[in-house]
């Protein structure tokens, strides 16, 4: 895939990206585009498949993926109710992981969730390592208090070797 797809592929995921009460989504149908899927009805079953894995992962299919309806153009001013869901990041990730991988655009989607998933995982591994070399400072910083205390109350060496 040539880098000029993967690039606009990436910024126009970011772009189609809606937030409500803090609440990232997307809309299906904006990613039924992104995700090279021209028939609504093949896509829900890409949506459906995902839904699956959702809920075999423990996860409330409701929080991720709520059904909704919207309101769209047919011509000449009128406006219709279509069905729609709200996809949560993760059920973008579990969307793309269910599509068709001979789609171009799904490739890149199942690359970049995986790229994203591992950039989460190092940035975790390097919190916790942040956080434990912040606790060893604490305790040494508490040893060394206890020692100069000690120190000064005039406890001799055997007394020390004790505490």
């Amino acid at each position: 895939m040539n880098k000029y797809i993967v690039l606009r592929l990436k910024k126009t995921f970011e772009d189609y990206a809606y937030n409500a009460e803090g609440i990232e989504f997307w809309y299906a149908r904006d990613l039924q585009v992104l995700l090279g899927y021209d028939k609504w009805e093949n896509f829900v079953n890409v949506i459906e498949k995902a839904k699956i894995t959702c809920k075999n992962s423990g996860h409330n299919i409701k929080d991720h993926f709520p059904d909704v309806r919207k309101m769209v153009d047919v011509g000449s001013g009128a406006k219709r109710e279509i069905d729609e869901f709200m996809l949560t990041r993760y059920a973008c990730y579990l969307t793309a992981q269910n599509g068709d991988p001979r789609k171009e655009e799904i490739a890149f989607a199942q690359s970049y969730f995986a790229v994203q998933t591992r950039k989460q995982e190092l940035i975790e591994q390097r919190i916790a390592l942040i956080e434990r070399l912040n606790a060893r400072q604490k305790l040494v910083v508490s040893e060394t208090e206890l020692s100069k205390l000690i120190y000064e109350r005039g406890v001799d060496d055997e007394g020390f070797a004790r505490i």
